[in-house]
């Protein structure tokens, strides 16, 4: 990496937080550079600096990161160093997954040398017997539909030329699909785009036959299904291929609410054992952020090269929630760490303006307002206008109804009309 370094009059190295810090300490060492580190977040103690080491004004630092996919952290810890009036236009990188963080990036002024590209990495596997011919094309195709990221950045540099920043609420399903690189992310802003829906149906039914049914039903309204399996009376590995079946068909996400919150070992476990096997049918399922980002590990240790995703339980819809301000501001924090595997949050408000994102927010409902039971109710309109939901989830509304048919449709153009209007607005 030293050797592919654009320039030799450096006088500083900065590693990208934070597995980019172990390489620039070797380069630091070896090379007699003095290192900078640009801290993720701000600590509450000590000096409170973003920026720890000896520098000045002035000094041309070199940036070194391990992969870059959009480009965002390289761009992030550039804007501080700018900001220290460093010099700081090159950036060398081990692997460059081809995702258009390079272009990304030289828009922005920074040019970035790597030291292979993915393409050259599945060249050199393919030589060696490593990977065969079938992953090698696989992979190539992969690269050639995925290189739209952008950089999502701070609203403090909206009024930088060549930048535009837009909350999450302003910007269409569709445009976000280019902002992040989580798959279920993308397929999701993917389906409610194309069958204009932002409707998931919370099928809380305790019988197979009732729920096949209903998802029959409401399959084509939908762009997710949220389940509760461990309320079906008869729960059977038949019930949940039929239910893959029906996505497939419908064209929606199965998202299991199993709300895990245990160690990051125990919550492995229960992903993937016992008698449900979770991991091998939901594609998204429920977690609560007080273990801390173990759990998040956990879940993800346990995908085993299946395309999952989690979603942080930031704020309940039931009265007298314990979720505190703290709390939901971590749980921003935790999924900032772990974009690879959160797909978004379940909340009653607009927690965070990051566009990769997805915001679910439960307790919807056109008239009623509880349920004597603490749940409070809120309107498709209310929760996706004036609270920023992206996706409404709908239960009792829709799976008690009459004509369930009618009332997901109901739902679903409630719900959608709100957000066109909410994204005509700029």
């Amino acid at each position: 990496m030293w050797a592919k370094r654009p320039g030799n009059q450096y006088k500083l190295v900065c590693g990208v937080a934070y597995t980019g810090l172990p390489i620039a300490t070797v380069i630091s060492t070896k090379q007699g550079v003095p290192m900078l580190i640009r801290r993720k977040e701000r600590k509450g103690y000590g000096t409170k600096k973003m920026v720890e080491g000896n520098f000045e004004a002035g000094q041309k630092c070199l940036m070194i990161e391990d992969v870059i996919v959009s480009g965002s952290s390289v761009y992030e810890t550039v804007e501080t160093l700018q900001e220290l009036q460093l010099s700081v236009q090159d950036a060398v990188v081990f692997l460059d997954r081809q995702h258009g963080a390079t272009a990304n990036l030289s828009a922005m002024g920074i040019n970035v040398v790597s030291v292979v590209t993915m393409t050259e990495m599945m060249a050199i596997l393919l030589k060696h017997g490593l990977v065969d011919h079938t992953t090698h094309e696989s992979v190539l195709e992969f690269i050639s539909s995925h290189q739209d990221t952008s950089i999502v950045t701070k609203e403090k540099s909206s009024s930088k030329e060549g930048i535009q920043v837009m909350d999450r609420k302003k910007r269409s399903f569709k445009s976000r699909i280019a902002t992040t690189n989580q798959p279920l992310a993308r397929k999701l802003f993917e389906i409610m785009s194309i069958k204009k829906t932002n409707l998931c149906v919370a099928a809380d039914v305790t019988t197979s036959k009732e729920l096949l049914s209903l998802t029959e039903k409401v399959g084509p309204h939908i762009c997710v299904l949220k389940t509760h399996i461990d309320i079906l009376a008869d729960f059977s590995q038949d019930t949940v291929a039929a239910l893959k079946d029906l996505a497939v068909k419908h064209n929606f996400l199965i998202f299991e609410d199993r709300k895990f919150g245990d160690i990051g070992s125990t919550v492995a476990s229960q992903y993937s054992g016992g008698a449900y096997k979770i991991v091998d049918w939901a594609d998204l399922v429920t977690v609560h952020g007080l273990p801390g980002d173990g759990v998040i590990k956990g879940l993800a240790s346990a995908v085993n090269g299946r395309t999952r995703g989690c979603v942080l339980v930031s704020q309940m819809s039931s009265s007298g929630t314990l979720t505190s301000e703290e709390y939901i501001k971590s749980c921003g924090k935790m999924a900032e760490n772990h974009t690879s595997f959160v797909v978004g949050f379940v909340s009653q408000s607009s927690i965070s303006g990051d566009p990769r994102f997805i915001v679910f927010t439960p307790g919807v409902q056109l008239n009623k307002t509880t349920d004597g039971l603490g749940q409070q109710y809120v309107t498709p309109r209310a929760a996706v206008f004036e609270r920023g939901a992206d996706v409404i989830i709908v239960g009792r509304g829709i799976t008690q109804a009459s004509d369930p048919v009618a009332a997901a449709k109901k739902y679903r153009e409630e719900a959608f009309l709100a957000y066109e209007e909410r994204v005509s607005i700029q």
